[in-house]
């Protein structure tokens, strides 16, 4: 995921002092900062076109062991590609589309050069990021492109009341990670609310002790941040808020009890094996 910081040392105090994270330089055109949560997994910060922007995200990318070949693929069923795959510093393969909503999408066919396992203090809280999520508004339109296209399939969706789903989570075609459909935001969301929507997910196995590490760090919960709560997926959760008022859900990978509004349909992450 890339998001847009307008302040690079205040992000890299969280990122890295806070969540441990690997740091190295952007790897595309756009000059700025990766932090890795693994070899693989890592949030881009970039700075923006001007200060104060409303919508801090960027663009969420997911893997691909062909870049070209889905290039082909995707252009073939009428989604407007580029004339050609990208090559980073790295020797990662990219291309970028978009959604029917207009969210920006990466495709990336990873390099043969990865960035440098943590080997000291502080380390990782988490090592596997296992969603990203975004401001939905159709979800026939997005299920066109992410299922029918991409393969996704359904994860689990659920709602603050029976009478409307809120959240769509839909699960990579061969993986457990997923995408979140964010359902429920007013037509002119506010800066939190675009904040709070467009988020990602570290996994964790136990959000007791996340807390616990979170203290030693001296972490002081901000008003926008949030203690351990059991959503209604059944997975406990605790949120942080980066300098730019992104939402880090953390997350346990595995239920403490039955979701409600639905069953899970796919399998659950797990920790990931390490660089």
């Amino acid at each position: 995921m890339s998001l847009y910081a307008d302040d690079l040392a205040k992000s890299q105090q969280f990122y890295s002092s806070l969540l441990g994270w690997v740091q190295s330089p952007a790897g595309g055109v756009q000059s700025g900062v990766r932090f890795y949560a693994n070899h693989l997994q890592y949030i881009e910060l970039i700075s923006p076109p001007s200060q104060g922007l409303e919508n801090r995200l960027q663009v969420i990318g997911f893997s691909t062991s062909d870049a070209e070949a889905l290039r082909r693929f995707l252009a073939a069923n009428g989604v407007t590609v580029p004339l050609a795959v990208g090559v980073e510093k790295d020797g990662s393969k990219i291309f970028q589309v978009n959604d029917p909503e207009g969210n920006k999408i990466d495709f990336v066919q990873a390099g043969t050069t990865a960035p440098k396992a943590p080997k000291s203090e502080p380390l990782p809280l988490s090592g596997h990021i296992i969603h990203a999520g975004f401001v939905a508004h159709d979800r026939a339109v997005l299920d066109h492109f992410y299922k029918d296209l991409l393969g996704f399939h359904l994860y689990w969706q659920g709602g603050s009341a029976a009478s409307h789903t809120d959240w769509v989570m839909m699960q990579v075609p061969d993986g457990t990670d997923w995408l979140e459909y964010m359902l429920y935001l007013p037509a002119d969301p506010s800066r939190d609310q675009l904040g709070s929507a467009n988020h990602f997910s570290p996994g964790v196995v136990s959000v007791a002790k996340l807390a616990e590490q979170l203290e030693a760090r001296r972490w002081v919960p901000s008003e926008h941040e949030r203690l351990p709560l059991l959503g209604l997926d059944g997975k406990w959760q605790l949120d942080l808020v980066d300098p730019d008022g992104t939402r880090v859900e953390f997350m346990e990978f595995e239920p403490a009890k039955e979701p409600c509004c639905a069953p899970f349909t796919g399998p659950q992450p797990r920790p990931a094996a390490g660089w």
